[in-house]
């Protein structure tokens, strides 16, 4: 899978929903219902984290969800990118990029949205086919406006930013133009899926559906 071929699919992924669900799952036995939840919300797409130590079964068992679109995050190593492509996850996200993780998602065929912070690893990652790309940290790496700044020399570069983003700030990234989507952990806050909340993780998703961009 070359490169843009990966952008192209990041990009229709990018643009089911203005949010993206960043997921932490400390417990697989609440996956499936989390991601009923989220799908049901309206947020069809959900990155998982390679966080916990069950992350590739809970990619096992969202991926069963109708008209759910299962990733996974935090991909570091190319082994990685194998064992998230083997559970089932459709997409990548990686907080950086590497020679060796890009090869990786090219040989596995797996969409990858590569990690950039600055301008300089942006154009890295454009010259070699990624034209999608995640924009992390972004609360960190000067919000919203470094993000804006960024797209005045680079705007065949369309981002989902993540880190840092919230209700109250999801909005001045939305509005930007090289923004297609953006992440966020708030939609499956920890202390509700512990508690089994699944109508209130529905009602957090419907909301971030509905932010305009």
């Amino acid at each position: 899978m070359t490169p843009a071929d990966q952008s192209a699919a990041a990009r229709k992924i990018c643009l089911m929903a203005p949010i993206i669900p960043v997921i932490v799952v400390k417990d697989v036995a609440h996956a499936e219902s989390l991601a009923r939840a989220l799908v049901a919300g309206g947020l069809p797409a959900l990155e998982v984290t390679l966080r916990t130590p069950c992350a590739l079964e809970a990619i096992r068992a969202m991926a069963g969800v109708a008209g759910g679109v299962v990733g996974a995050g935090t991909l570091i190593t190319p082994a990685d990118v194998r064992a998230a492509k083997a559970a089932g996850a459709q997409f990548g996200v990686s907080p950086g990029a590497t020679d060796a993780l890009l090869r990786a998602c090219e040989d596995e065929g797996l969409p990858l949205l590569p990690g950039a912070a600055t301008a300089t690893e942006a154009m890295i990652l454009l010259e070699r086919g990624y034209n999608v790309q995640k924009f992390f940290p972004a609360e960190v790496a000067g919000g919203a406006a470094a993000l804006k700044a960024i797209g005045a020399p680079l705007p065949q570069i369309s981002f989902c930013p993540t880190g840092g983003i919230s209700p109250q700030n999801a909005g001045s990234y939305l509005s930007l133009t090289n923004v297609l989507c953006a992440g966020g952990s708030w939609v499956a806050p920890d202390a509700m899926v512990q508690a089994g909340d699944w109508a209130g993780i529905e009602a957090l998703a419907r909301a971030a559906a509905a932010l305009p961009r």
